[in-house]
């Protein structure tokens, strides 16, 4: 790791607050390079196979082909994500895809909290199965990339491109903060990338098939998760307690 990379420790705002965003790619690939350049290796980038995941992908194997990816393997994603990863690592061959598992499989799960967890505390369910992996992953990890974009929720509006990460301790570098949805699939179908099949039949932000449903709020992405819960976020962009 460079000397001069921002630290959890040492963070005092942003350093691309003043980016221009007038590139191609909105200032992505400027703090791409940045990120690599400064943390090495020492970067995981943890993806959920999004949208916005396929480009950062794409983006990041300008920078680095042989980047470090997570994937939260929650063990109840739908067919297609996994179909999805499956053609990504042959699109891009160097990347290094780890799958990261929660500690309980979805039996121990159900035997210690009761069937289906996610049907009546969310919350506790990514806790279990999204939250404590991905610190698993990051441990010893001095920043991580994420795929928020400032337009996707009203908890996101004030993403910077570089930010304190009090959940995990960690430094969150968010490239892709400016780009709006249709600048997401333009992208996409410019570059002819692979992407989830879902998305075309109204699922916008896809996570784990029992908690993931078609929007049903053209202006909010996120409508269509944990519906009847009022949750929008598992956890991984937020702070909270550990009470689980």
């Amino acid at each position: 790791m460079d000397a001069s990379a921002v630290t959890y420790e040492n963070f005092s705002g942003d350093p691309f607050s003043n980016l221009s965003t007038e590139d191609e790619t909105k200032g992505a690939i400027k703090v791409l390079d940045w990120a690599y350049n400064a943390y090495g290796d020492d970067i995981v980038y943890a993806c959920s196979f999004g949208a916005e995941g396929i480009v950062l992908i794409d983006l990041i194997s300008k920078v680095k082909p042989d980047a470090e990816l997570v994937f939260l393997d929650t063990g109840v994603h739908f067919d297609e994500t996994y179909e999805l990863i499956d053609r990504i690592q042959a699109r891009f061959p160097e990347l290094q895809i780890t799958m990261q598992k929660p500690d309980l499989t979805l039996d121990q799960q159900a035997d210690r909290y009761g069937p289906e967890l996610w049907n009546h505390n969310p919350d506790q369910c990514c806790f279990i199965r999204k939250i404590k992996p991905l610190e698993k992953a990051l441990s010893g990890a001095p920043a991580w990339i994420s795929g928020l974009r400032r337009e996707q929720s009203a908890s996101r509006k004030n993403t910077d491109f570089v930010n304190k990460d009090n959940r995990f301790r960690s430094v969150k570098v968010c490239p892709i903060i400016h780009w709006s949805w249709d600048d997401v699939w333009d992208y996409i179908e410019a570059n002819d990338l692979p992407y989830n099949e879902l998305h075309d039949q109204g699922y916008p932000s896809i996570g784990c098939q029992p908690c993931t449903f078609q929007a049903n709020d053209a202006n909010d992405s996120r409508s269509g998760r944990w519906r009847g819960f009022g949750k929008t976020e598992c956890g991984l962009h937020t702070v909270s307690n550990e009470n689980a």
